[in-house]
């Protein structure tokens, strides 16, 4: 069912992780940026459990802006994606952007992303024009986005990167998945009816380190590939059908040597070498069955994706905070 237009027209939603260090220069240019726009509006930031000042630094924002800024937090730490989430669903615009903390991603671009969307478009992914990452990170980047695209079809160029714009139609329906594990861009891209791209600026971060490592993202990709694709299942299905036939033909052929060419010693080791080869493929296949597996065991015990501590935020008929 779809809201009353009661809200602002346009939402912004920041995760915030250990970001004290650039909060201060994001606040400077985001409110700058959004003011200009001429359209009423309101930023939540989500605090996924930070551990430095960021609570204390968001707290004292929201008592200087209380009359556009709500600040959502979490009791601990659950990962970007639930972050976003959760600001989904305390997000009351008719347009939702999704932002970085750590100014890689220009809050003066979100502009042309509301532009394109008053275009008609109801999903508007990014690109970043020149990426300022390290060359490792970019081209592990682009060959996973590659990779994804050949086995989930959703044509998502740049994944890392997170400036996008929902409507308010694919943010509900967001809302209504219970998904233990997502990829919020590649679930919005299902919803869509209509989406699109467009190529952004991208600067180096305003301060600190990435939160994510190679681990995080091996980690997210997996949750991106079996949440919404079968298709490594079905791969190692049809893998282990040819893998038996060649081994049946293998068979025959080693049989048929021993009985009309005898015995031959030094055949031991290929044959070792094959079965080594077979065991680390079926090790794999059973690997990427336990994913899935792990994936409904998460899902089959109904735990909160998160936990929201407190939200800050002015009411109807308050009077402004500060």
């Amino acid at each position: 069912m779809k809201r009353a237009s009661t809200g602002p027209e346009l939402s912004v939603v920041i995760p915030v992780y250990n970001e004290q260090a650039g909060l201060a220069r994001l606040f400077a240019r985001l409110y700058r940026a959004l003011d200009q726009l001429g359209m009423s509006y309101e930023i939540v930031f989500v605090n996924d459990g930070s551990r430095d000042q960021s609570v204390a630094i968001l707290a004292a924002q929201f008592r200087r802006r209380s009359d556009v800024t709500r600040v959502v937090l979490f009791n601990g730490n659950y990962g970007q994606h639930m972050a976003i989430l959760a600001g989904f669903e305390a997000a009351r615009g008719q347009i939702m952007i999704t932002l970085d903390a750590d100014l890689q991603n220009p809050p003066e671009e979100i502009g042309n992303l509301v532009a394109k969307m008053r275009e008609g478009y109801d999903y508007v992914g990014s690109i970043r024009r020149k990426r300022q990452d390290a060359a490792w990170r970019t081209y592990a980047s682009k060959a996973m986005n590659q990779l994804r695209e050949r086995i989930t079809n959703i044509k998502i160029t740049d994944q890392g990167n997170m400036l996008r714009a929902y409507s308010r139609n694919v943010v509900d329906l967001i809302n209504q998945c219970g998904e233990v594990n997502t990829f919020v861009p590649a679930l919005a891209y299902r919803f869509a009816r209509n989406p699109t791209e467009i190529v952004v600026e991208h600067e180096e971060r305003s301060a600190g380190d990435s939160k994510y490592s190679i681990y995080s993202l091996i980690r997210l990709n997996f949750d991106l590939v079996t949440g919404f694709s079968l298709v490594p299942l079905q791969f190692f299905s049809m893998l282990g059908m040819v893998m038996s036939l060649v081994s049946a033909m293998l068979v025959a052929v080693l049989l048929a040597r021993r009985v009309f060419l005898g015995a031959e010693v030094e055949g031991v080791f290929t044959l070792f070498a094959i079965s080594f080869f077979f065991m680390g493929m079926i090790l794999f296949g059973i690997g990427l069955l336990g994913e899935y597996i792990g994936r409904i065991y998460q899902q089959v015990r109904a735990r909160p994706r998160y936990v929201v501590q407190s939200i800050l935020q002015r009411l109807p008929g308050e009077e402004e905070v500060g």
